[in-house]
């Protein structure tokens, strides 16, 4: 059978277009996704990148909530117009403790991979609160509620480490007992700001030039 008569059989007969189609993408998939399983630097944390504290794990779980992740993305790209605007380049080291990972792609706000220290708590308080406050042209929404809920209402957070712990998180177990302590007498808008005030900090001094 001539190449060109197998291409007119395959193109007549669904079943064997549809399995065709089928082969041809898993070993596509397959040649992009081995390489990686096997590639330490993914799994490796940069020298500063550490798990979440109780407080910023808390924090984390809030932004999530509340759907920051869907105007701001996580994630700065190796391009020279992106470092120069956000700052130096994410690396995949930082994210070996984030479940799940905010990358994202949209940015009706700005990236916020390296706002970490960027503000003020006091500024992150306001702008929150009110963003027009301290950003005039903001069409982010005010989140007023966070400075009155307890940031012990945002869920199990002993639970949350232990289940993280059981994924491979380096989490010790007076660490795990010691986390609803931490948050007593904090609100949520104390827990996100110690999330954003974390953010982008785990690249080593060399690596930040």
């Amino acid at each position: 059978m001539s190449g060109l008569s197998l291409h007119k059989k395959i193109e007549e007969n669904i079943g064997l277009l549809i399995f065709g189609i089928l082969v041809v993408s898993s070993i596509g998939g397959l040649v992009q996704i081995v390489p990686i399983l096997n590639q330490e630097s993914l799994e490796t944390a940069t020298i500063n990148t550490r798990v979440y504290s109780a407080v910023e794990l808390t924090g984390r779980d809030i932004y999530i909530r509340e759907g920051c992740h869907v105007c701001h993305s996580q994630q700065i790209r190796p391009l020279i117009a992106e470092v120069e605007r956000y700052g130096p380049y994410s690396r995949a080291g930082e994210f070996v403790y984030d479940r799940p990972f905010l990358w994202g792609s949209k940015r009706t706000g700005p990236d916020l991979h390296r706002v970490g220290g960027k503000f003020s708590d006091d500024w992150h308080r306001i702008h929150l609160i009110d963003p027009r406050e301290v950003v005039s042209k903001s069409i982010m929404p005010g989140y007023p509620w966070l400075a009155e809920r307890d940031a012990t209402q945002a869920g199990d957070i002993s639970a949350k480490m232990s289940g993280l712990k059981f994924l491979g998180h380096p989490y010790s177990d007076e660490e795990i007992a010691s986390a609803p302590e931490q948050l007593e007498g904090l609100k949520e808008i104390d827990a996100l700001i110690a999330y954003l005030q974390m953010l982008g900090t785990g690249l080593s001094e060399e690596q930040t030039l």
